[in-house]
């Protein structure tokens, strides 16, 4: 099968994501840099890279999209026993690199790609800027899971969780959503689908409903400064 692919080189505007294959699901383009401004401008357009070592870097905007609205997120009766049961610490922001390097041990739901070293030192630079953030959960003062993503506006762009205790990522993921809610933020986004996070209330939305969600008044400068 044949297909055009347009690249990122050389430009600074992405195709409308609506110009996304449907095979394989959500690619949009290759090529062009994980600098700063190029990451913020893409994920405020609903766009994410996703690529092994062996590629070139790949954009997706999968559609329908997997999303999960934050007062959604379902407790099986488990793991409800778990909560009452566990005493665990939440952190947010306490170290970064030790939450993305977790994540990169591990192959990401949906499009089974890898977290490169260039995207850990791309995804450094955003948290520095304060742009992308951790949640860590320690059980008995050892790490248990994570998670890390975007924060732009009212949107949180989940990138990718990990778990090294029993229920360490919905523990995780349980805290992101009430952080959420309490900071009124409105759609935590999954990209690509996962039977997973169905669990746990995550849902699949029009890319067209999707949009609606996106970041209106940002502006990249200056967060990029």
């Amino acid at each position: 099968m044949q297909f055009y692919l347009p690249t990122m080189d050389g430009k600074d505007e992405f195709p409308p994501i609506e110009e996304a294959l449907s095979e394989p699901s959500g690619l949009l383009a290759f090529g062009g840099n994980l600098n700063p401004e190029t990451l913020t401008k893409a994920y405020s357009h609903g766009i994410f890279p996703w690529y092994s070592e062996q590629e070139p870097i790949l954009w997706w905007s999968p559609n329908p999209r997997m999303v999960l609205f934050p007062d959604k997120f379902h407790a099986s009766r488990s793991f409800k026993r778990a909560l009452k049961k566990t005493q665990y610490t939440v952190h947010f922001d306490r170290n970064f690199s030790s939450v993305i390097n977790q994540c990169a041990k591990i192959r990401k739901d949906g499009l089974g790609t890898w977290i490169t070293q260039e995207m850990k030192q791309a995804y450094q630079k955003l948290h520095e800027m304060g742009v992308a953030h951790c949640l860590e959960i320690d059980i008995d003062g050892q790490l248990a899971g994570g998670i890390y993503g975007i924060a732009l506006e009212n949107i949180f762009y989940g990138e990718s969780m990990f778990s090294v205790q029993t229920n360490g990522s919905k523990f995780a993921l349980y805290e992101l959503c009430s952080h959420l809610i309490k900071n009124k933020f409105k759609i935590l986004d999954c990209q690509a689908h996962s039977d997973h996070l169905e669990t746990m209330g995550a849902e699949l939305i029009s890319i067209r409903e999707f949009k609606q969600y996106l970041p209106k008044n940002l502006d990249i400068g200056q967060i990029c400064q």
